[in-house]
């Protein structure tokens, strides 16, 4: 069975930067224990990064949400903690995303390194009611036939209501969530 585990933008600025919020860091060793889990056991692991330049507040994203946060090559760019060792091992994957959502044209890259044969996608990451369900549906169009997974107890937002009306809608999308409280 070929899986592959999607990190979505544990970031420094998600966690204790710009946007970073309580939850969030209660992730890391979850989210670390499971990158490792995949690796050891010769799957994948893709990371996402939230993107964004120094024209940030002219595009629409900073005009709804005007906090500078994920500035390409700035530390709030980065991984988030114990998620730095993963930088570069063998078997990760790293895209650096402009949206909410990987592009098609990254989709179309991932495909090329990952196959079309992949079981199961799971996800873990932030902030789930953005990010988090935006790349499900990403990846639900480009793998039709893949079982796609949520873990809810290794995903988190800013506001517990829209994490939970989030994992409604993903439920509804015909995607199972796991370990959801």
């Amino acid at each position: 069975m070929k899986k592959l585990l999607v990190v979505v933008d544990y970031q420094k600025d998600f966690v204790d930067g710009a946007l970073g919020f309580p939850k969030a860091s209660t992730l890391e060793n979850g989210i670390c224990e499971k990158i490792s889990k995949y690796l050891e056991e010769g799957e994948k692991v893709l990371f996402t990064y939230d993107t964004h330049h120094d024209n940030y507040l002219e595009t629409r994203e900073g005009k709804n949400l005007p906090v500078l946060h994920c500035i390409d090559g700035t530390e709030g760019h980065d991984l988030f903690g114990k998620l730095k060792e993963f930088k570069g091992a063998e078997n990760t994957l790293h895209y650096k995303k402009e949206a909410f959502a990987l592009s098609p044209e990254d989709m179309i890259n991932i495909r090329k390194e990952v196959g079309d044969n992949i079981d199961t996608i799971e996800f873990v990451g932030v902030v789930t009611n953005m990010c988090v369900i935006s790349n499900v549906v990403a990846f639900q169009g480009e793998y039709i036939n893949s079982k796609l997974v949520v873990d809810a107890s290794l995903c988190a937002s800013f506001d517990d209501s829209l994490h939970d009306k989030a994992l409604d809608v993903i439920e509804a999308l015909q995607v199972k969530v796991i370990n959801r409280r």
